[in-house]
């Protein structure tokens, strides 16, 4: 985990909350941001609480710079699920659950996020067509939150497992030849 005593390294919490709102307020693609991906590694390595504030802190503090909209419900919820998600990888982080993970989150978000956008959306009409036409028009935006998830969850987790496999290796740990 990213903390000792219950409490994360206050760095690590600060970095991820700057990176993450950076990357929404930089340009780029639609959807290409590290957001739940960060969401999901919070889940599994911070505590519990921390995990859940700070996903809604990036996102609640590039919303306000962006815009505040009305499916904001929506959206925060999903990547509060998210984040909950990485709850469920705690125990048994293996590569397997995380990619299961990162899949999960991005359909979440793909889900939620888009019914919020027929339901209150104002641009479909809240007809099953409409529910429909609401879905089929996400989906470029689908493709690139699951290549971004992808490349940010492989990012965080593997990172963390180089660095934690190196700060526990007992080469590492031990005076060598030098």
């Amino acid at each position: 985990m990213l903390h000792s005593a219950g409490r994360p390294e206050r760095w690590v919490v600060v970095g991820f909350l700057v990176f993450g709102i950076l990357s929404r307020l930089v340009p780029h693609p639609w959807n290409v941001t590290p957001v739940m991906a960060l969401a999901l590694f919070g889940g599994a390595t911070l505590p519990k609480g921390w995990s859940l504030w700070l996903p809604l802190a990036i996102i609640g503090i590039s919303d306000v710079l962006i815009g505040w909209h009305v499916t904001v419900p929506f959206t925060w919820g999903a990547v509060l699920l998210t984040s909950l998600l990485g709850w469920w990888l705690r125990p048994r982080p293996s590569a397997g659950r995380v990619l299961a993970g990162t899949l999960g989150g991005s359909a979440l978000f793909f889900l939620v996020s888009n019914f919020g956008v027929w339901l209150v959306g104002g641009l479909y009409p809240r007809t099953a067509a409409g529910f429909w036409s609401c879905y089929v028009a996400a989906l470029p935006f689908f493709r690139n939150s699951v290549v971004a998830d992808l490349i940010c969850s492989a990012a965080l987790f593997g990172g963390y497992a180089l660095v934690t496999s190196w700060r526990t290796s007992p080469r590492m740990l031990s005076p060598g030849p030098r």
